[in-house]
């Protein structure tokens, strides 16, 4: 049986995105109702201080009034975090030869990939988020090649074809 619990851990700007607006997020994210078997996959929210335990508890009790059903997600006093190995990070990424290749060109150790802002993105494209309005702004940053560029469109083009369109 597992002695921890799966999780992630957000760095965000606060001027940008609330946190109220990572728990809206959050709770459209899974299914708060379904109970687990097991520490290590139970839904959790993390909390820092009395503000965002206060805020967690009030977003929790409005699911749980909007939901009419018993809500297993806990709130849990934050203590530390322990990155997966590498091979859980940037999965999505991982799973590209080519691409995956530009970033080790870039980052040849892994944990600089690991902390790549451009690396989380391509990876978030890869796993379905992001926009064809925000790529174009976007890609340049990545530091891919103009091949990298047109792999990456190729690839969100194939489940999403509004991307089909995206210069390089």
């Amino acid at each position: 049986m597992a002695n921890h619990t799966e999780a992630i851990q957000i760095d965000y700007d606060p001027s940008v995105v609330s946190y109220k607006g990572l728990l809206t997020v959050f709770w459209g994210s899974h299914n708060p109702t379904l109970q687990t078997r097991s520490s290590q996959y139970k839904p959790a929210i993390f909390i820092r201080d009395d503000k965002q335990a206060r805020d967690a508890i009030e977003s929790l009790d409005e699911i749980s009034q909007r939901l009419q059903q018993n809500i297993y997600t806990e709130i849990i006093l934050f203590n530390r975090f322990y990155p997966a190995e590498d091979y859980h990070q940037k999965f999505r990424l991982q799973q590209d030869s080519p691409l995956m290749a530009e970033f080790t060109a870039l980052y040849p150790d892994m944990r600089d990939i690991i902390s790549s802002t451009a690396a989380a993105r391509v990876n978030g494209y890869l796993g379905g988020y992001g926009s064809p309005e925000s790529l174009p702004k976007e890609l340049p940053s990545f530091g891919l090649s103009r091949k990298g560029r047109k792999r990456l469109i190729e690839i969100l083009s194939e489940s999403r074809p509004f991307f089909r369109n995206c210069p390089l």
